[in-house]
């Protein structure tokens, strides 16, 4: 089902419209069911994770290029064009080949997803989408079973954040907390161990928490900035510090996570 696309606001192609605006596409894919794949490695792999497509979009060129899977998917329509023609859909150049809007997956069981889990991510209200990528990447690369947002956490499924975890958000098992610190209970009651990622009076050192070796462990980040709250530090049964030289008081969330789920990896 090819379809030529020669006018920017054609109906049909409303799912790729104002890409670049993030308050719009963060009321408009949760309320439609959809997220943006963008990229053809991340398309094949949303694909190869079993997240059904709705669309395909793409300029005109890159088709001998998606050809096996437009070819497997011949029922789902592939909106083509020049590269005019998509920027001005889009709101930016599409440079990376191809798109695709997807059917957004129903949420994962939260108790579930933890009874086959040793090492998990909770994510506190992060907002910054290249962060939420970059950590999912760091957790799939690094042996975390599962990921968990709070409800003021940025989309793990926005573009963005897709595109810097490089397709690796399809691949760790992740669910949005229905309350937060609240949530902390379902944890315990599954189990884990729960070490906050701050910098406060009497932490443990990162070393020192892996020396542990906890057979449950959940780690958790907070938000760009101010960290964790106050609420979560209370609960959790740790704090962590990752201890720092040369006078830099922290890292970004993103490069801690990292630090973090090498640290406390069960093979490392």
């Amino acid at each position: 089902m090819i379809i030529h696309i020669d006018d920017a606001a054609d109906p049909r192609v409303s799912d790729y419209l104002s890409l670049t605006d993030v308050q719009l596409r963060k009321v408009k894919e949760p309320a439609e069911g959809l997220f943006i794949a963008e990229s053809l490695k991340v398309i094949r792999r949303a694909l190869a994770a079993g997240h059904e497509p709705r669309s395909f979009f793409m300029i005109e060129r890159w088709l001998p290029d998606l050809a096996s899977i437009l070819a497997e998917y011949e029922h789902v329509p592939t909106y083509v064009g020049t590269a005019e023609v998509l920027e001005a859909i889009t709101g930016f150049n599409l440079h990376r080949g191809a798109m695709a809007a997807m059917h957004r997956p129903a949420p994962a069981d939260i108790p579930v997803l933890l009874a086959g889990a040793r090492r998990i991510a909770v994510l506190e209200d992060i907002v910054d989408h290249t962060n939420i990528g970059a950590i999912f990447r760091s957790a799939a690369a690094l042996g975390v079973d599962a990921v968990l947002v709070t409800p003021r956490c940025a989309d793990p499924l926005y573009r963005r954040s897709i595109r810097v975890s490089m397709g690796t958000v399809f691949q760790v098992p992740w669910a949005r907390l229905p309350e937060w610190p609240e949530g902390m209970g379902l944890l315990r009651e599954a189990g884990f161990t729960t070490a906050a990622l701050a910098l406060v009076p009497e932490s443990l050192t990162i070393s020192q928490l892996a020396a542990r070796d906890d057979e449950k462990l959940a780690l958790i980040l907070g938000t760009e900035g101010d960290g964790l709250s106050a609420r979560t530090l209370a609960q959790a049964d740790h704090a962590v510090m990752i201890p720092m030289k040369a006078g830099v008081d922290s890292l970004n969330v993103a490069a801690a996570s990292a630090v973090a789920f090498f640290a406390t990896a069960l093979d490392r």
